[in-house]
């Protein structure tokens, strides 16, 4: 079994976000960078499911040379080796393409994710590397079992669960509940150092989207604390302040 999975260089979830260049960029500047949260429980369950010699698993980021720590940490909890894109990951469809031609001739049997970044919170990728890879796609699973060559993957939907089996190479977004994430030993750090960790150059495709600006929500406004036994003052204000009823 040949398992891919994709991590990304996400903001360390204390961090205070800022921006810059007139609001357009993300100020990197003393920002702490961690494997993103929901990409953590994809390569748990990958080391799950290849655990006793069952397979090999490959972590993938599309970043610069700064992301390297990150990866390394992704080989430190149990990836076997692990490939960087040179590129700073632009938007979801390049990020997408760039794993895409590199998975598309390697013969993995399927392709790992988060369900989202926690900085962007698209849930875009995944179908999109479907999409270029021809191969069905399964998006906010929380349950992954395989049993031969088949998988069995469990979504939650509206007002219940949705079960679907899938035949052959497919991509999957993870969320929470598929694993618990792992927590790197020192055994893990230590060989994280030596494994392979390969650079190759992105695949030059168009620009298909471009930020106009960034924006903070606004502060938090001053709370007002209504008695118990002045339902209608509460009421009067919801409707002249709040303006929702």
């Amino acid at each position: 079994m040949k398992i891919l999975v994709c991590i990304s260089n996400v903001p360390d979830t204390t961090t205070k976000i800022t921006f810059t260049n007139d609001n357009t960029e993300f100020n990197t500047a003393g920002v702490q960078y961690i494997v993103n949260p929901y990409d953590e429980i994809a390569l748990s369950r990958a080391i799950e499911l290849t655990e006793g010699g069952k397979g090999t698993i490959t972590v993938i980021n599309v970043g610069e040379a700064a992301n390297d720590p990150t990866i390394r940490k992704a080989l430190a909890i149990g990836a076997d080796d692990a490939v960087r894109v040179n590129a700073a990951p632009r938007d979801a469809y390049f990020v997408a393409k760039q794993i895409a031609e590199y998975a598309k001739d390697k013969d993995f049997d399927m392709i790992l994710m988060g369900r989202e970044s926690i900085d962007y919170n698209g849930n875009q990728v995944a179908a999109m590397v479907g999409e270029f890879l021809d191969i069905p796609s399964i998006s906010i699973i929380k349950k992954l079992e395989i049993d031969g060559g088949t998988a069995t993957l469990e979504r939650e939907i509206e007002g219940g669960k949705e079960v679907v089996s899938v035949s052959g190479k497919f991509v999957a977004s993870c969320a929470e509940g598929v694993a618990e994430p792992k927590i790197p030993n020192m055994r893990g750090i230590m060989s994280a150092r030596t494994k392979p960790l390969n650079v190759v150059e992105a695949v030059a495709i168009e620009e298909v989207t471009k930020v106009v600006k960034f924006e903070t929500p606004p502060p938090r406004g001053t709370v007002k604390l209504i008695p118990a036994d002045q339902p209608e003052s509460l009421i009067d204000l919801l409707h002249s302040e709040a303006k929702v009823i």
